[in-house]
């Protein structure tokens, strides 16, 4: 059928088929313009890549609000030699940010005074039904007194908090300890509106060790995704604006950093270099392959063109099916262009060897080979587009795309275009032919004897590197921050005892009350938890949002007070008893006025903390409350600490995309096994069973070392470095189909093998340099692959004698 095909296609003038070529390019060229113009975009946001799991809609819904505030706030630390400078440098900042930057941040702050005014004003009218912990344990006990002598020693302390007012309304001064009990446990101190914490230097040399210094912390709130290429570059900038303004009036002021917005943007000017850098050499050395073989400009020109014909393909598709295009698919996609350039390498290697033949009789020759290599490739992208990542589904399209674009060049322009002459390629054709020569010597050389004392110790060592052979799902190997925004994050984590993972507990309840009362029950736990070390601090709404039922006791406990022991209260106190009646009137008028989650999270006190508190919706009917964990240890063990706790889940998104991971590596390859009986079956209807699963053998046995040879360098598999063994296997079954259907004329197609296989490898080996990764992975195990495949192909020739 295919070389029916062929011999259809060949019929049809060259003229023709360009021009036919030639629409094509120019309705993709179109689209492409078409696409950018209705908003399609370059995506940067590492999040885009990973897996669309599948939670219930409660757990999405905290998922979404903890994502969206970790993701779009910055922390600045200002490092000062006293408070007095770093007041003045945390005061500068805010102005600056705060000036003319509205479309860059917002809720710029650092302690929030008015905060604390708004706490005050709503507490203070529930006020009969909150207790501290002491205080209740004092009522119920009878110890009264306790109560009595404490509120005496703050009236007569001339730097105590008590005021006419508040004795008026509160005379044992039970509600201050209420209010300073919602105060979150933290070493920040404020002054003048500003958060003050100490920084301490990592170094261990004392003599050389700084001095500490006074950190001023200040917050933002950034418009739009900090993954966004636009907005990293514009909130970047107002940041540094602002930094050199702090700067020009006290120059020993430093920073430190924390937020996403400062790995997003670190990831981007990675991602960027690295398409510039590794597309630009993978060209280079492409071009320089192509001159150095054919010694001609119309070859490189037409190499040239099919490059660019694969990526304008390759980039309109993706846009077409994603409507955007991830850097790290740019990235991922610049080994198109080592791979593009196969069809135009074997076209003018066949042409070399056989001079006396046009453009359009190579192409009918060549075409079975370059239809069937076409075929197996989308099948082993297709593999790639099964994972879970969107952006790897990306690469999946953009690679089999780009593949089809340089098809259809090869199959309509080139006949027109490659009709020249071309200068003499007998010397590396040569070369080509004393190569298999040497391989078939060697092949005679090696008897059943050494051949089967080789054999064995090759699988010897092959085993023992599969035996060692070890894997590594996690997550984070998408992406690997530098060092120094690192370092700086961990720095600012310090100060701020811990700050906030991404790791969280979601608490559930049927109902608000229900959900209270097990809040109430988790703090405890959660102060365990940070005694043992397994978390620096948590931040949970029990703190702010009591039961109805802990207030209705808190209420009955103000009973021994206000109902039974208010006049000798009074009387031990020294108050005029003119009290006595307004503070028993005020205590029954309090009776059944509650606070609730509604009102609080709806007032000036609860506003900051609304994303914590979900409720139901037609979606799901749960209540639910979101715990927030900072200085996260062993994440293991946390989880394991709350397990007892059935209502209570640790949301991980790290840990659940990694064990997702894993169980993909395991499928995917998997899917490489099943790929690899589906080629044999299809190339069985051209070659017959035994050649077609030697073809397949080649690639297959190339796996096995470079897992093998993985496993012996200490090199962890991963998901990447299984995707990558099925584009192995999708490119290096092309070098065997081609020694399979050259029977024996194979010196042009050892040359065209090598050149591809250079090509091939010149771009995966660029890959395995770049600094995410994920992507080094994916480029040392097709770099390793393709050179076993590389190595093995050629023996093909040697068997299709007896093979037909």
């Amino acid at each position: 059928m295919i070389d029916k095909l062929a011999l259809r296609l060949s019929q049809y003038p060259a003229r023709l088929k360009f021009a036919l070529w030639v629409m094509l390019l120019c309705i993709t060229t179109l689209t492409g313009i078409q696409l950018w113009q209705g908003g399609a975009k370059i995506q940067s946001d590492i999040l885009a890549m990973l897996p669309k799991l599948k939670e219930d809609p409660l757990t999405e819904t905290a998922l979404a609000r903890v994502e969206e505030q970790l993701s779009n706030t910055v922390y600045i630390a200002l490092l000062a030699e006293d408070k007095s400078q770093a007041v003045t440098a945390a005061n500068t900042l805010i102005e600056s940010l705060s000036s003319d930057n509205r479309d860059a941040f917002v809720d710029i702050r650092s302690a929030d005074l008015n905060q604390a005014q708004a706490l005050n004003h709503f507490y203070f009218n529930h006020r009969f039904n909150l207790l501290t912990q002491a205080q209740a344990s004092a009522l119920s006990s009878g110890k009264l007194s306790e109560l009595l002598r404490q509120a005496q020693l703050q009236l007569y302390n001339a730097f105590g908090y008590a005021n006419s007012g508040l004795i008026a309304n509160d005379p044992l001064l039970l509600y201050p300890d209420n209010l300073q009990a919602l105060a979150p446990k933290q070493r920040l101190q404020v002054q003048q509106g500003i958060l003050l914490g100490q920084w301490s230097p990592n170094e261990t040399d004392e003599s050389s060790k700084p001095a500490a210094k006074v950190a001023a912390i200040v917050m933002a709130k950034g418009l739009g995704s900090a993954f966004n290429p636009n907005t990293q570059e514009l909130q970047m900038a107002v940041l540094q604006e602002a930094f050199e303004t702090v700067e020009s009036q006290n120059k020993q002021v430093a920073f430190l950093k924390a937020g996403a917005l400062f790995h997003a943007s670190a990831a981007t000017k990675s991602a960027k270099s690295e398409v510039s850098t590794l597309g630009l050499a993978s060209l280079i050395g492409v071009s320089l392959l192509v001159w150095l073989a054919f010694r001609s400009v119309m070859p490189l020109g037409i190499a040239l063109l099919t490059i660019t014909t694969s990526l304008l393909t390759a980039v309109v598709m993706t846009l077409l099916i994603f409507s955007e295009l991830h850097l790290l698919t740019l990235v991922f996609g610049t080994s198109l262009i080592g791979i593009a350039i196969d069809y135009n390498f074997h076209f003018y290697c066949e042409r070399l060897a056989q001079a006396e033949k046009s453009a359009n009789e190579i192409i009918r020759k060549i075409f079975p080979a370059i239809t069937l290599a076409l075929l197996t490739s989308v099948l082993a992208y297709s593999g790639i587009g099964l994972a879970p990542f969107p952006g790897m589904q990306q690469v999946a399209v953009f690679c089999a795309a780009g593949l089809f674009g340089a098809y259809i060049t090869l199959s309509l322009a080139y006949p027109l275009l490659a009709s020249g002459p071309l200068p003499s390629g007998e010397k590396p054709l040569s070369m080509a032919a004393a190569y298999l020569t040497k391989l078939n010597s060697i092949s005679r050389f090696l008897n059943y004897k050494i051949g089967g004392v080789l054999l064995a110790l090759s699988v010897i060592i092959s085993a023992f590197g599969l035996y060692q052979l070890t894997s590594d799902d996690d997550i984070r190997n998408l992406q690997q921050s530098p060092e120094s925004v690192s370092d700086e994050e961990q720095q600012l984590r310090g100060i701020l005892s811990g700050g906030t993972d991404n790791q969280f507990l979601l608490v559930r309840g049927e109902t608000e009350e229900q959900l209270l009362q097990r809040l109430e029950i988790l703090s405890p736990k959660l102060n365990n938890a940070v005694e043992k070390g397994l978390i620096g601090n948590a931040f949970s709404l029990s703190t702010y949002l009591p039961s109805r039922s802990k207030q209705e006791d808190n209420y009955q406990l103000q009973g021994l007070i206000y109902q039974q022991n208010l006049a000798s209260i009074v009387e031990n106190l020294g108050l005029d008893d003119s009290l006595i009646s307004d503070l028993a009137e005020a205590y029954q008028k309090a009776k059944g006025s509650y606070i609730d989650a509604e009102s609080f999270i709806s007032s000036d006190a609860g506003k900051l903390f609304k994303p914590l508190w979900i409720t139901p919706t037609p979606l799901q009917d749960q209540y639910g409350a979101i715990v927030l964990l900072g200085g996260i240890t062993e994440i293991d063990k946390l989880e394991s600490f709350f397990s007892k706790l059935s209502y209570v889940q640790l949301v991980d998104r790290v840990g659940e995309i990694s064990g997702v991971m894993g169980q993909y590596r395991q499928l995917t390859l998997w899917l490489l096994a099943i790929a690899m009986a589906i080629a044999a079956l299809i190339f069985s209807t051209r070659f017959g069973i035994k050649l077609a699963a030697l073809v397949v053998a080649v690639p297959a046995l190339s796996a096995v070392l470079t897992l093998s040879l993985l496993g012996l360098i200490g090199a962890p598999l991963t998901l990447f470095h299984a995707l990558a063994l099925i584009l192995v296997f999708g490119i290096g079954v092309d070098y065997s189909l081609f020694f399979a259907e050259s029977k024996h004329q194979s010196r042009g197609v050892m040359m065209a093998v090598f050149m591809s296989a250079s090509s091939t490898i010149l771009a995966f080996g660029l890959l395995a340099f770049s600094s995410t990764p994920a992507i080094h992975s994916f480029g040392l195990t097709l770099l390793l692959g393709i050179g076993f495949t590389f190595a093995l192909s050629p023996f093909i020739q040697t068997f299709t004698r007896t093979f037909k």
